[in-house]
């Protein structure tokens, strides 16, 4: 608007410069936008690599920090109740969600547009409550470490799903590098120290449903009118699960409320503990979306191999469960093998563009 005034305009609007018509003032031009907005403030921001780097660190920092925290509540602190655990982590994730998106505004807002995609967003809800309840139990028999071992095998049993459901082949190279993910897994668990027959088959469970829900998730959220961000899946999909889990924890730990009321009188850090295990928990999710919108999803999965390795590395110091050389051998082996597959099935879509 000023600088599309005239001269003339501006001087007529200052009686002062009625007379001086012969004087010449020089009036620099409106500096832009950018530059204006630059003036006092202040240019002390991080640089993209530096907050690339820190928001790597603090997904690691929550995956890692939720397992630590749910094995020290289920299996040294005495809380054995994975499936309201699970559901206060479902809890969390909705409140965190909805505040995240609403107030914070990190990304728009979706809507659901029909019953029929609201049904598919309660099945994949129910998928992801049978994975995390099986994998927080899980961590009630087996030490970290060995969880996250048998975790790494998660590309095995997408590449099986994605064959049965969708018929989806994989180049011979992509099928040949999980043969030592599966060796790796059967190395680890005839070596395994603190092997617990059950929570072995409850932590497959997991890593079984984690696959099937990538998978079915892509089948079911195709559309472009049905597609949702993972904040606004999460949004709907968090409170679905405790909905789900409910009736679960009253019937199999009908006395988790009145044992978790009675222990917060005994001991106040119980509270603490079980708010921040489910602030970690959304964390998790929160940090995952930060990470691939900063990177990308194939950087995301390199460093989800070095998570495993560094998770089960920091969980023998912190808890000191026994390791053998054939179970680090073990878990080496299945490493390697999920990055060969990452790097086969890289060259597959190479191929196939």
């Amino acid at each position: 608007m000023v600088e599309a005034q005239t001269w003339t305009t501006r001087r007529m609007s200052n009686p002062r410069l009625d007379n001086s018509s012969e004087q010449v003032l020089d009036i620099p031009p409106t500096p832009p936008g950018e530059l204006r907005n630059s003036f006092g403030s202040n240019t002390t921001t991080l640089s993209p690599t530096i907050l690339t780097a820190l928001i790597i660190a603090s997904w690691y920092l929550s995956n890692i920090g939720v397992l630590l925290l749910n094995k020290y509540l289920l299996s040294f602190y005495g809380y054995c109740f994975p499936i309201f655990l699970t559901m206060l982590h479902m809890l969390s994730c909705a409140a965190y969600s909805y505040a995240s998106i609403n107030f914070l505004e990190l990304v728009p807002l979706q809507h659901i547009h029909s019953k029929k995609q609201f049904l598919k967003i309660f099945a994949l809800s129910a998928i992801f409550c049978f994975s995390v309840v099986c994998g927080n139990t899980s961590l009630r028999y087996l030490p970290v470490s060995f969880n996250q071992a048998i975790g790494a095998t998660t590309p095995f049993f997408t590449a099986i799903f994605a064959f049965l459901i969708t018929c989806k082949k994989e180049t011979a190279e992509v099928y040949l590098a999980l043969l030592p993910v599966v060796f790796g897994i059967v190395v680890a668990s005839n070596s395994e120290p603190l092997f617990h027959l059950f929570g072995f088959f409850v932590c497959v469970g997991s890593t079984a449903g984690r696959a099937l829900k990538s998978v079915v998730q892509g089948i079911l959220l195709t559309s472009e009118a049905e597609k949702l961000h993972s904040m606004n899946l999460l949004l709907y999909m968090a409170p679905l699960a405790a909905f789900i889990l409910l009736p679960f924890t009253l019937y199999i730990e009908g006395n988790v409320f009145a044992f978790t009321l009675h222990k917060a009188k005994d001991d106040p850090f119980i509270v603490f503990l079980l708010l921040g295990n489910a602030t970690v928990a959304y964390l998790v999710n929160l940090t995952n979306f930060l990470v691939t919108k900063h990177t990308s999803a194939l950087t995301l999965q390199v460093l989800g191999n070095a998570k495993a390795a560094v998770a089960a590395v920091v969980s023998v110091l912190i808890f000191r469960n026994p390791v053998t050389l054939m179970g680090m051998a073990g878990f080496g082996i299945t490493i390697m093998g999920v990055v060969l597959y990452s790097e086969a099935k890289k060259r597959s879509k190479v191929t196939t563009h």
